[in-house]
């Protein structure tokens, strides 16, 4: 029989209030144009930890993160070309240059993933949203770390042939990808959205 004491459980503390946590987080907004530098590879490796303290039901672990870089996005930006020919076999050489020119001139694209446990009780829509829990923990992680980032979603990005050039294969999926770098131009601050319209207060009646 096995007698050892049971291992003390941990408690988590809450952390003290901090006024400019509290700012930093007020102040995230969607940035672009971006250009370099991007965050180096020691503060990618906390970014990426920070996403991966998001809620996560049965401890799944569903986000894959999957960074594209250099050469990495001509060829990127190469399947979403093809993809879009796909689906609109009339688009036109400035819709093409456009979309080319959108992911070369971003220093660094982060392709966020769900990586689906179909035969999990947990129910798919729940680790979906565990990887958009992610994702924005990435957003503010990377604003927190003086950088910018965009997140872009689109037709492209849900085609299974970019998909699976990721490494994604139904029912595993793209939910988006991150445009991140440093603001070109400083940007004005984007008006709050006004409180009282998002929250309200259920009494039971």
């Amino acid at each position: 029989m096995n007698t050892a004491p049971a291992p003390a459980l941990q408690t988590v503390q809450p952390l003290e209030a901090s006024s400019e946590t509290l700012d930093v987080l007020l102040s995230r907004q969607s940035a672009g144009p971006l250009k370099p530098p991007a965050p180096s590879p020691e503060e990618l490796d906390r970014i990426f930890d920070i996403a991966l303290r998001a809620p996560d039901h049965g401890r799944l672990r569903p986000a894959r993160f999957v960074t594209i870089r250099d050469d990495a996005r001509a060829a990127y930006a190469e399947l979403l070309v093809q993809a879009m020919k796909r689906r609109e076999p009339d688009a036109g050489e400035d819709a093409v240059k456009k979309l080319r020119t959108r992911f070369l001139e971003v220093p660094l694209v982060i392709a966020v993933g769900a990586m689906i446990k179909a035969d999990s009780p947990i129910p798919e829509i729940e680790q979906i949203l565990s990887v958009g829990a992610s994702a924005m923990n990435l957003l503010n992680a990377i604003h927190a770390s003086g950088y910018a980032a965009k997140w872009i979603t689109g037709n492209g990005i849900y085609d299974p042939t970019v998909n699976e050039a990721l490494g994604f294969t139904a029912p595993d999926r793209l939910i988006g990808v991150l445009f991140v770098g440093t603001p070109k131009i400083k940007m004005p601050p984007m008006p709050r959205p006004n409180r009282a319209d998002h929250v309200r207060e259920w009494t039971g009646k």
